[in-house]
């Protein structure tokens, strides 16, 4: 059983909703504020889907990176 099924609270500073998500404390971006330490930050919903929001071009990027023959074609 892990921490947010037993109902750990949201790490963003002053929030105090119940968590749903928990992902590593290197993943959040530097414009969200997270109280507390340790390896593991823990987001409610709406932090989570704001998250998802922040990062969303940054996975794309990752995405295109590990297309295979992306941008190895030459054309003569």
């Amino acid at each position: 059983m892990g921490k947010v099924s037993k109902g750990v609270k949201c790490s963003v500073a002053g929030c105090g909703e119940k968590a749903v998500k928990s992902i590593s404390i290197q993943r959040i971006p530097s414009g969200m504020k997270i109280e507390g330490s340790g390896r593991r930050a823990y987001l409610c919903e709406a932090h989570w889907k704001l998250l998802k929001k922040l990062t969303r071009e940054q996975q794309k990027i990752e995405k295109m990176r590990h297309v295979e023959g992306f941008g190895s074609r030459v054309i003569l």
